[in-house]
């Protein structure tokens, strides 16, 4: 049984930042305390955390050379903080658990071993995540631990929307599709039901989670249908340094005319293409709407973003056979109008209209009264999602 006056923290490990809040045992929205470390194994990076006391809200600069570094910052602070028998567990966010992995459940050595091998599947991240459930373990040994799996939403999409056109015997070895950003699509589904209603929260969904990492993705009766990502989160948009879907052939070809390795051609894929290949300045969405008028770079990157987002939209209205509401939500889909504007313009023909007036001041609803489909900004919370999967596994017996 959940220990009583024990709190969950929830920790959202990133290839440059990790994200963490606490929340009380006593309500999951009672959030005590929120931060995270950026500019990880940048020149620049900084300690941010909002909290209930005043002691705890501080922003300031902080030398983070690498996930180690990083976690030592944060495990010296949660211990200046949170008295002993004060935790219940910490709970992760874990990208990609393979075939087996998508229950939320404690960790074990044996599954931290087997997410070893799978992190060929995703090293931008499983790495990192791995090494902060580890650095706790030593730290707090006695400490329940909980992984959250960011694939599970997708777990049981149809199976035609999980095949790989590729040989067969490669589907035994988990070459599949799996689908990301899980936590936030339950959570904005959760969020939605709130907003709208259950008969919104069980039609036609499109959540476009749109940030450094991007997805769209079709939701009906609250289960997924399809989404962008596939195999690794490199897929789908092209994201702030992701190129997303690409031609396959284009491997070969770098390999023939740039004698580009393997390992070279994933590290461009992952960390140099994206709004960065193209607008060969920066991957900030931020940046590049700033700079569009007078940089042709700039333009096509922000032009393409929007291109690919809206051709998913239309694919996944197909998959669905229809749409009711689209949701934004993420970093961009939260903040950036102009994005939102652009992606929607043209989709009146599955009956998308949206209010520029509502837009351009963040409305919470943003379709015109004429819209067929209902166009929501809704801002997500992967945290919180984290928090109630580790609730429901500490009331589950031992």
């Amino acid at each position: 049984m959940k220990p009583a006056n024990a709190n969950v923290l929830t920790i959202n490990g990133g290839s440059s930042s990790i994200k963490f809040a606490l929340f009380g045992a006593d309500h999951l929205a009672r959030r005590l305390f929120e931060g995270r470390i950026e500019g990880i194994g940048l020149p620049q990076g900084a300690f941010v955390v909002k909290g209930q006391s005043l002691e705890d809200n501080f922003s300031h600069p902080a030398v983070v050379p690498d996930h180690t570094a990083a976690v030592i910052l944060l495990m010296d602070w949660i211990a200046d903080r949170v008295a002993d028998g004060g935790l219940a567990a910490v709970a992760h966010r874990i990208v990609h658990g393979g075939a087996k992995y998508w229950q939320p459940q404690r960790i074990t050595q044996q599954m931290i071993v087997e997410l070893h091998q799978l992190s060929q599947f995703d090293p931008e991240h499983l790495p990192e995540e791995i090494l902060l459930a580890e650095a706790f373990h030593r730290r707090f040994p006695d400490l329940l631990q909980i992984a959250c799996f960011d694939t599970a939403f997708h777990h049981d999409m149809p199976r035609l929307a999980q095949l790989l056109p590729i040989p067969r015997r490669y589907q035994a070895k988990g070459a599949r599709r799996y689908g990301f950003h899980g936590l936030s699509c339950a959570y904005l589904i959760q969020a939605l039901e709130q907003e709208a209603g259950i008969d919104a929260a069980q039609g036609r969904v499109i959540l476009a989670h749109l940030g450094s990492g991007a997805s769209v993705t079709a939701v009906h009766a609250g289960n997924s249908m399809d989404t962008s990502m596939g195999l690794t989160p490199a897929s789908g948009l092209p994201m702030s340094s992701r190129s997303g879907d690409l031609d396959p052939s284009v491997a070969w070809y770098l390999a023939r005319t740039e004698k580009m390795s393997a390992g070279q051609f994933h590290h461009m894929i992952n960390h140099e293409a994206g709004l960065l290949g193209i607008s060969e300045t920066s991957s900030d969405m931020r940046e590049l709407l700033k700079h569009q008028t007078e940089d042709v770079r700039a333009a096509e990157a922000v032009a393409l973003f929007c291109y690919q987002a809206k051709k998913w939209i239309c694919a996944l209205a197909g998959v669905l056979e229809g749409l009711d509401t689209l949701v934004f939500a993420g970093g961009i889909g939260e903040n950036a109008a102009e994005i939102r504007s652009r992606i929607c313009n043209g989709l009146g023909f599955i009956g998308i209209d949206i209010d520029e007036i509502a837009n351009q001041a963040g409305a919470a609803l943003i379709s015109s009264a004429a819209s067929a489909v209902s166009v929501r900004v809704i801002a997500t919370d992967e945290e919180s999602m984290i928090a109630q999967d580790a609730y429901r596994v500490l009331g589950q017996p031992n």
